[in-house]
């Protein structure tokens, strides 16, 4: 019965080397396409912003924490004291009926791939979202 054990012990010690093996091949194949994908290229603002304000402009962590305590509806200046200038101001749009929304746009500090646009109708801050470029 000893001899069977030890039969078994090796034939699943050589399937998990396998495994292993396979796995970690696996695992390089993907790492080594992922690298030849090309990567995005720098966001070009030109193509979605209707006017630069800011081009330095970025967005805080911080800055957005004390946003994210705004309530909405809030007065318009209230949220320009937190984020400063935008970056740049997207086209108007209207969203309700008789209402034109206005929009700025902010890159965030800590990844500029992802914008924070704050919406403005008149002179009341209605909201904000995110925009993943």
């Amino acid at each position: 019965m000893f001899l069977n054990l030890s039969k078994i012990a090796k034939q699943n010690s050589k399937q998990l080397l396998v495994g292993g093996l396979l796995l970690a091949t696996g695992s390089l194949l993907l790492l080594n396409l992922r690298t030849k994908i090309p990567q995005k290229s720098k966001l070009d603002p030109e193509l979605f912003c209707e006017e630069m304000v800011l081009p330095k402009a970025e967005l805080s962590g911080e800055q957005l924490a004390k946003l994210l305590t705004v309530p909405e509806p809030s007065a318009r200046s209230k949220v320009q004291e937190v984020v400063k200038q935008p970056y740049c101001r997207l086209p108007s749009l209207s969203v309700r009926a008789g209402a034109i929304t206005e929009r700025d746009a902010y890159p965030l500090a800590f990844d500029t791939q992802t914008w924070l646009v704050i919406l403005y109708e008149g002179e009341n801050y209605v909201g904000y979202g995110f925009k993943r470029f």
